[in-house]
């Protein structure tokens, strides 16, 4: 309530969004941003980084990242409303840190769709070659973002048939997969995939698992549609732990069976680079064969696509949170009353990934310049959201008694996971991530000045 200076009361009415997601939906957005088979294009960086123990890789991965997802689900239950790591910082550590959690997370948010993007013109370049990569990904942004304008409900139906023709291609992987080891056996040992096929190395493995984990970004998009889901952010807490389980089950399925068939040994692969991007697809051409290789090829240019289509959306409801705060501009927290959706929001980030996606296309070194900097902004996220769990829970003790697993050791296990995987990010990453958050920082206090010059001075006492 706002009291004008008549003494008289009237309601401001906060920008709200529209509930009207399952337990479903949610799941369908956070497969879409992850992508099922996202192994496929780093199986063999990481089977050669880990010397064949590629699925162990996976395994350690899912735990590694569910100390993360562990700390999502507590914070959305103290903070259900759209926004995602934003809100929980902000209530955590307070209106600067939580700024910058938004910030950081926008990095990724916007950059991670302007890959994904990428692929899918790249993939439809090599299937039409006379239509430049350029124009399918314009295609590909268009489209998506008309589904993201059209609503919430609809574009979650779309990508669910999208998902569907995923899981397919990957059920006919591990069908075609199972035949031909049933019929002609292993290329590997059984057991290389989880003890490595050169003898085991700990630090091999831990080193591809810090790759392993980025595979599992996309997950946490799951939270920012917490205003928009019937049934309380206990679904959104189930629906964000089932998605990180799910998706490391079928990472490490797929993984498993690409390795035993693997015709050539993690040292093989390790002494040519070049070969690790396609391990995936020429051990499916050799065990299986170039239908197959296709199948999942077209999966994956589709896929891509619908993965910008999740991380549009969590974009634009980070932004419209953040807009809401007026931590950026008010006019982001529009809604449409026709479709529920922050369309101003959701158009500013199409736009800014449409450039990105666009000027990456462009340009030969465009894919690797894009990726070489994609997670660093998440990374940074995930380790102010576990700092918010124990400044909440442990710190303010808002959150009733201090249960010290919960909230204070399993985030700052998590917080040490994440610093370790910063710490193995590329130079470029750094970089490109410390630029944009001196940028925040000056964004913060900024705003956080105009905050305390539009606070009224209190009222002094009579003398």
């Amino acid at each position: 309530m706002t009291t004008d200076s008549g003494g008289a009361s009237s309601a401001v009415k906060e920008p709200t969004l529209r509930r009207e997601l399952g337990f479903r939906d949610l799941v369908v957005y956070g497969l879409l941003f992850i992508a099922p088979m996202a192994p496929v294009g780093i199986f063999g960086t990481l089977d050669a980084k880990s010397q064949g123990a590629v699925a162990l890789v996976y395994v350690l991965a899912t735990i590694a990242m569910a100390f993360t997802a562990f700390s999502y689900a507590q914070m959305v239950r103290v903070v259900p409303r759209a926004g995602s790591v934003f809100a929980y910082a902000t209530k955590g550590l307070g209106r600067g840190p939580g700024f910058i959690a938004g910030w950081m997370a926008l990095l990724d948010y916007l950059l991670i769709p302007a890959v994904a993007y990428l692929f899918s013109g790249i993939a439809m370049n090599s299937l039409v070659p006379s239509v430049s990569r350029w124009v399918w990904t314009a295609i590909a942004v268009v489209v998506t973002t008309l589904l993201n304008l059209w609503g919430v409900k609809a574009a979650a139906r779309v990508g669910f048939a999208v998902l569907a023709l995923e899981i397919v291609a990957l059920v006919v992987f591990v069908a075609a997969a199972v035949v031909v080891l049933a019929e002609g056996g292993e290329r590997r040992g059984w057991l290389t995939p989880f003890a490595g096929d050169a003898g085991f190395s700990l630090s091999a493995v831990v080193g591809a698992v810090s790759v392993a984990v980025l595979s599992y970004l996309g997950f946490d998009a799951i939270a920012a549609f917490a205003e928009e889901v019937t049934g309380g952010s206990a679904r959104v807490a189930r629906a964000v732990l089932f998605c990180l389980v799910l998706a490391g089950v079928l990472f490490i399925v797929q993984s498993y069976l690409a390795a035993v068939l693997e015709p050539m040994s993690s040292l093989q692969l390790a002494a040519k680079p070049v070969a690790q991007g396609s391990a995936f697809y020429d051990t499916v051409d050799s065990a299986v064969g170039s239908w197959l290789h296709d199948l999942v090829a077209v999966s994956k240019a589709i896929g891509a696509a619908f993965a910008a289509l999740a991380g549009q959306a969590a974009a634009g409801r980070l932004l419209f949170a953040m807009g809401r705060e007026r931590r950026l501009p008010r006019l982001l927290s529009k809604v449409s009353a026709s479709s529920g959706v922050p369309r101003i929001a959701v158009s500013l980030a199409a736009v800014i990934t449409l450039l990105a996606a666009v000027w990456a296309a462009r340009r030969d070194d465009g894919l690797d310049r894009l990726v070489s900097v994609v997670d660093i902004g998440a990374l940074t996220a995930f380790f102010l959201l576990h700092a918010s769990v124990v400044g909440w829970f442990a710190v303010r003790r808002l959150g009733g008694p201090v249960r010290w697993w919960r909230h204070v050791v399993a985030p700052v296990v998590g917080a040490a996971i994440i610093v370790a995987v910063i710490w193995e990010a590329s130079g470029t990453a750094l970089v490109v991530g410390a630029v944009w958050l001196v940028v925040g920082l000056v964004m913060v206090f900024v705003t956080l000045r105009r905050d305390s010059s539009e606070t009224p001075d209190r009222v002094r006492p009579p003398k």
